[in-house]
């Protein structure tokens, strides 16, 4: 049973054999972990709260992912902070790919858009 409060993704199998319920947090969890992947990614930007949280010892790992879900179909929104000195239209484009080849491999669901923005470059402070 989902919490009231949270939305879930219900999945019927083919097999008649029963459904699966998928959160929207997990789709975001999927989102902000394949986005994180991409070379060029400094991290996930997360809101003030989230930030702070995070600081705390409370790591949310769909920091900076929004998900909407209807009818099986996905729509993500994604902050990223983007390392210095990689191409923004480069990045974004295997952003995109990874995050939609992994909701939709991982989930059965169809993602019909993956936004970014990117909210801050992140020097190399080895340097």
């Amino acid at each position: 049973m989902a919490n009231e409060g949270t939305h879930v993704s219900t999945i019927e199998l083919d097999d008649g054999s029963g459904e699966v319920r998928i959160s929207d947090e997990v789709i975001a969890i999927i989102a902000g972990l394949a986005a994180s992947e991409v070379e060029g990614v400094a991290s996930m930007a997360g809101n003030v709260t989230r930030d702070l949280i995070e600081r705390l010892g409370v790591k949310s790992l769909s920091r900076g992912v929004r998900i909407l879900v209807s009818e099986n179909a996905v729509k993500a929104a994604l902050n990223v902070n983007l390392k210095y000195g990689y191409s923004v239209p480069d990045t974004c484009a295997q952003i995109q790919d990874k995050v939609k080849t992994a909701i939709e491999t991982m989930t059965g669901l169809h993602v019909t858009e993956v936004n970014i923005k990117i909210v801050n470059v992140v020097m190399d402070n080895d340097k």
